[in-house]
C-alpha cells in the first residue's frame, strides 16, 4: 500500500515538474522577445559568420601590403603545407580562405579560377 501511494506521488510530482518546466521555458521565450536579446543573438550569430576580411587574411599569412602575388602563394603554400602535415585543419582552412579572401583583391575578376 505504501509503494503504490509513494510511487502515485512520484509520477504526480514529475508531472507538475514538467508543467512547470514547459511554463518557465515559454515564459523565458517571451522574456527574450520582448527585451530583444533573441534578435541580438541572432545579430552576433551573423557577425561571426561573416567572410574574412583583407586585413585578417593578411595577419594569417603574414604579408603586408605592398607583396606581390607570387610572394602570397609562396606563403599560403607553405603554412598550408606545414599545417597538413602536422597542424590542425582549422589552421589549414583558415589559411585557405585567407588565400581566398586576397585572390578577389589580386586578381581581377576576368583572371579568377574557380577553386577548388
Amino acid at each position: 500500500m505504501a509503494a503504490k501511494l509513494l510511487a502515485n506521488l512520484i509520477v504526480m510530482g514529475s508531472s507538475i515538474l514538467g508543467r512547470a518546466v514547459i511554463q518557465a521555458y515559454k515564459k523565458a521565450l517571451e522574456n527574450a522577445n520582448k527585451s530583444g536579446v533573441a534578435q541580438e543573438a541572432v545579430q552576433n550569430m551573423r557577425r561571426s559568420s561573416k567572410a574574412m576580411t583583407e586585413s585578417e587574411a593578411r595577419q594569417i599569412l603574414g604579408i603586408t601590403e605592398d607583396m606581390p602575388w607570387d610572394e602570397v602563394v609562396k606563403r599560403y603554400e607553405n603554412l598550408f603545407e606545414r599545417n597538413a602535415k602536422n597542424g590542425s585543419f582549422y589552421l589549414q582552412s583558415k589559411v585557405h580562405r585567407a588565400k581566398e579572401c586576397l585572390e578577389t583583391i589580386y586578381k581581377p575578376p576576368d583572371e579568377q579560377t574557380p577553386s577548388s
